[in-house]
């Protein structure tokens, strides 16, 4: 099979090369390629003529988007349509990476594939925006949701090693009362890119089109995240103190309750293993 990648340089571009490792690949990434330029995208997916397009490129700045919504829409939204447009010209199927965030926090239960969106920040409308645009402009698709990604080398809060970095400072100002500060209130699905990326490798194997929630199983606070990551690196000293979204100041609104419920991968036999077994791994290999 032929696959070509966008973000093939970002945290799940660079996981999917290992699983992927027996097909044909390609791919692009800033700054040689944006898929902002319709015309670019779409010359360098059809000079390849894949059989499948993995669309990972986004701006994953949460809070840039809420800052800069028009650059989210161009970015996350047209460039998706860009993508689609790429598909369709060479009849390629498209991987679509998509987030919980497209969903408003107000469940009492996991989503499901078949909830119904319903953005509240920018980020989350321009990638629920491309969703649209993927479902319109192609038959053949898999839009996958995922949450809190991480892999080696990241910066984002999610990313344990930021974590650990954060709770080190933390605990060397400990004697002046120093803590760190997590929101407590804000519940998500921990995922590890390279389990994301074998589960993406199997579900284009399947041609079972669709939309999918690929995340580690389980979900948890971000404060218990912080808790789990310390408590695996042997820092369960550093003081955490649990805070409110409310008393967080920041750009954008994240949903307080948007973890995911991966049903319809899992009735193919795509599961992805517990949270908390991944980041035991992910530690493991990065200490």
């Amino acid at each position: 099979m032929r696959i070509f990648i966008t973000g093939c340089k970002g945290q799940l571009g660079r996981a999917l090369y290992e699983p992927l490792a027996d097909h044909t690949l390609s791919g692009c990434d800033l700054p040689e390629l944006d898929v902002t330029d319709r015309a670019a995208i779409g010359a360098a997916v059809a000079e390849f003529a894949p059989d499948v397009v993995i669309h990972a490129a986004a701006w994953t700045n949460v809070d840039g988007c809420a800052r800069d919504p028009e650059q989210a829409y161009r970015s996350n939204t047209l460039g998706t349509q860009n993508v689609a447009l790429a598909c369709a010209a060479c009849d390629a199927a498209l991987v679509y990476i998509s987030t919980n965030e497209v969903f408003d926090g107000e469940a009492t239960e996991p989503y499901r594939e078949w909830d119904p969106p319903h953005p509240i920040n920018p980020y989350a409308r321009s990638k629920a925006a491309g969703e649209w645009f993927v479902r319109h402009l192609l038959n053949r698709f898999y839009i996958a949701r995922t949450a809190w990604l991480y892999a080696p080398g990241g910066r984002n809060f999610s990313n344990p090693n930021r974590i650990i970095q954060l709770a080190d400072d933390a605990s060397t100002s400990s004697a002046q009362g120093g803590a760190l500060k997590v929101v407590a209130d804000e519940i998500g699905n921990p995922t590890y890119a390279p389990d994301l990326a074998a589960a993406i490798a199997a579900l284009i194997q399947t041609q079972a089109y669709g939309i999918y929630h690929l995340v580690n199983a389980g979900h948890c606070s971000r404060y218990e995240f912080v808790r789990e990551v310390l408590r695996i690196s042997g820092r369960e000293h550093v003081p955490v103190e649990p805070i409110s979204l409310d008393d967080f100041e920041r750009a954008s609104t994240p949903p307080r309750f948007a973890p995911l419920a991966n049903t319809a991968a899992a009735a193919l036999g795509i599961e992805l293993r517990p949270w908390q077994k991944a980041l035991t791994e992910y530690l493991k290999k990065s200490q």
